[in-house]
């Protein structure tokens, strides 16, 4: 796979998760609560992924290595997060404080991964990081769905490391099963209360988007760490 390759599904990887939560936030707007669209998301993703994993007795043990569930509960927090600020925050300005994501991610790839640090790739990063404080605008007045896409983006950087960290050992394939796994089991508990009365086809079509889009963004994503730093 060429570098431009790459490039591209990097870019397609995360064009699909934008996707993913612009579904749902078009689900909280027709009333629906965050957990359950990010429950839904998760249980709906690993019963269409289920039937491609090709999953094996050795893959067993993978669903439950501690790196592979922190992966997972990194993911699970930063749905949850992002779902919850774009209740209340335009997509866009989410999304802007959101991009703390690849800070962090670069940050901890360099400190934990022992990736190189490049003056091109921090500089771009700084950069980066002015938009997101054009964005958040620090301040008594910051609202609180600010604060929760700052933190979806601290957990999304911290996934995306571990990504890389984990990546090579597994499959692709079963890498995005556990994390979907994950999410569906820990989110059921709070989901299960959530009456299902006043779905429609609709609806139930943004539902099967946003767990489509999601998981193939983050099936994406785990074939790109593969084959680049964590940091780029």
């Amino acid at each position: 796979m060429t570098f431009p390759v790459l490039l591209a599904v990097i870019f397609a990887s995360m064009t699909c998760i934008v996707i993913g939560d612009t579904a749902g936030k078009l689900l909280m707007q027709a009333g629906w609560p965050p957990i359950f669209v990010a429950w839904a998301r998760f249980a709906l993703g690993a019963a269409m992924v289920f039937p491609f994993v090709g999953l094996t007795s050795r893959d067993l043990s993978t669903l439950v290595a501690p790196r592979v569930l922190l992966r997972g509960g990194f993911i699970s927090g930063g749905i949850v997060c992002i779902l919850t600020a774009l209740r209340s925050v335009p997509l866009a300005n989410a999304f802007g404080a959101f991009f703390i994501g690849p800070i962090v991610a670069y940050v901890l790839a360099v400190l934990f991964l022992g990736e190189r640090v490049t003056r091109l790739r921090t500089n771009l990063l700084i950069l980066g990081f002015c938009g997101v404080l054009l964005v958040v605008q620090p301040g008594l007045s910051m609202q609180p769905g600010i604060l929760f896409a700052l933190l979806a983006g601290t957990f999304y950087g911290a996934y995306l490391a571990v990504t890389r960290w984990v990546a090579g050992e597994y499959r692709p394939r079963v890498l995005l099963f556990a994390q979907l796994l994950f999410g569906a089991i820990a989110l059921a508990p709070f989901a299960w209360t959530q009456s299902l009365q006043g779905l429609n086809a609709g609806q139930l079509a943004l539902f099967g988007l946003s767990a489509a889009a999601s998981a193939g963004g983050n099936f994406l994503l785990v074939l790109a760490s593969r084959r680049v730093d964590g940091s780029l």
